[in-house]
């Protein structure tokens, strides 16, 4: 069944000039400062299709960079983006690339810290909405309306059902849950969609569940 939400109704509440190319935009770069879990030292975009080809007259550019510093959509702060990641000290690069058949308004992004890196790849499908379907190479479907408990883990038995029980423990529901590995026995990544908030509390046993290495709790972006 399609997810429909408010944005698919009456649009979000942005900065423009575009829901796709700019407040979409953002929020795939929010997502990605998110998912990394600390602020962006360093970012690589690669912008594909019409994100490539429309991104200077659409300030699409700017709008990622915002979202990468931790703006919001609504946020007054985006149109200064370019010279507030300057002050900040947030390198970056932008390039045109071909990622393949994905949507034409897709980006993918990589981003660094002081100690770790991700690499992020999503669209902006309209109105405001994007989609993930790509982390460190795991291939994902994941569209930010929803909190989201993140692992990554060695793909062996049992660590799924010990990091799903953790959280029926502690009473969260889970929405939607996806699983990706690249190959049988090697890692894997886990997104539990979650109808409520992640405590710290739940992270911090999650981290201690046999074969989980990387935990995040993100907040809905």
């Amino acid at each position: 069944m399609a997810r429909i939400g408010l944005f698919d109704i009456v649009g979000p509440i942005m900065v423009g000039p575009s829901s796709s190319h700019t407040a979409g935009a953002v929020r795939l770069g929010l997502a990605t400062r998110r998912i990394l879990g600390a602020d962006v030292h360093r970012a690589k975009i690669s912008l594909h299709g019409s994100f490539a080809a429309t991104y200077w007259g659409h300030r699409t550019d700017v709008a990622l960079m915002a979202g990468l510093l931790g703006m919001g959509m609504a946020d007054q702060r985006i149109p200064q983006a370019l010279e507030l990641a300057q002050e900040a000290g947030l390198q970056y690069s932008i390039e045109s690339r071909d990622l393949g058949d994905v949507h034409p308004n897709s980006v993918r992004i990589q981003a660094e810290e002081s100690q770790d890196q991700v690499t992020v790849a999503g669209a902006s499908v309209g109105g405001g909405r994007i989609r993930l379907f790509e982390i460190d190479g795991f291939q994902i479907e994941v569209d930010g309306t929803y909190t989201v408990l993140m692992t990554r883990h060695r793909d062996e038995p049992g660590v799924i059902a010990e990091i799903t029980k953790v959280l029926a423990v502690h009473g969260i529901n889970i929405a939607f849950l996806d699983v990706s590995r690249k190959s049988r026995g090697s890692e894997a990544l886990l997104l539990a969609e979650t109808d409520d908030p992640i405590p710290d509390l739940v992270v911090q046993h999650v981290k201690r569940v046999t074969g989980v290495m990387v935990v995040r709790a993100l907040p809905r972006f």
